[in-house]
């Protein structure tokens, strides 16, 4: 049930968007963005993409949405954090292929979003101040902003090209 939660969440993103991109803040743009090429990406597969308050799914079509959105096989990527955890990812799933439009380089989009989205674990784990760590990762940082703007400018050419309905 977790797992089409999540679903549905990314299914969701911004619920009701303004009528311009513009008014949204950027990492709605990005969302509502991933959430219609992932959307497009599960219709061309014959798949049904979930939203909140729709009849949930069969198990076995569940199954199907889930390895159509997250990929399947062995992971590709996969970085292990300061703290000993390990972070993996596939780069065949309708997911992958929407970071790959938005961002440019998925492989180099996981890595530093990785790593960005940790800073805070790394600085309890190595009982340092954020700010410390922060200093450390100045490169992934300047990186993710650069394919944060990146993604943004794709995202508002995306949704003025096929701007979104209405939430269902």
């Amino acid at each position: 049930m977790a797992l089409l939660t999540a679903l549905a969440s990314l299914a969701v993103g911004c619920s009701a968007p303004p009528s311009r991109t513009s008014e949204l803040p950027p990492n709605d743009i990005i969302k509502t963005a991933q959430r219609k090429l992932t959307e497009t990406c599960l219709t061309r597969q014959g798949l049904t993409p979930p939203h909140p308050g729709s009849r949930p799914p069969s198990r076995a079509e569940q199954q199907r949405v889930t390895r159509a959105l997250f990929g399947t096989g062995r992971t590709e990527l996969s970085l292990t954090l300061p703290t000993g955890y390990s972070v993996r990812a596939h780069t065949d799933g309708c997911l992958a292929e929407a970071q790959r439009t938005l961002y440019g380089d998925q492989r180099r989009w996981f890595r530093v979003s990785t790593v960005v989205n940790n800073l805070k674990p790394e600085a309890a784990f190595r009982k340092e101040p954020l700010t410390e760590v922060r200093t450390r990762h100045h490169g992934e940082l300047a990186e993710w902003r650069r394919l944060r703007a990146r993604a943004v400018i794709n995202a508002k050419a995306h949704l003025q090209a096929d701007p979104p309905r209405a939430a269902r």
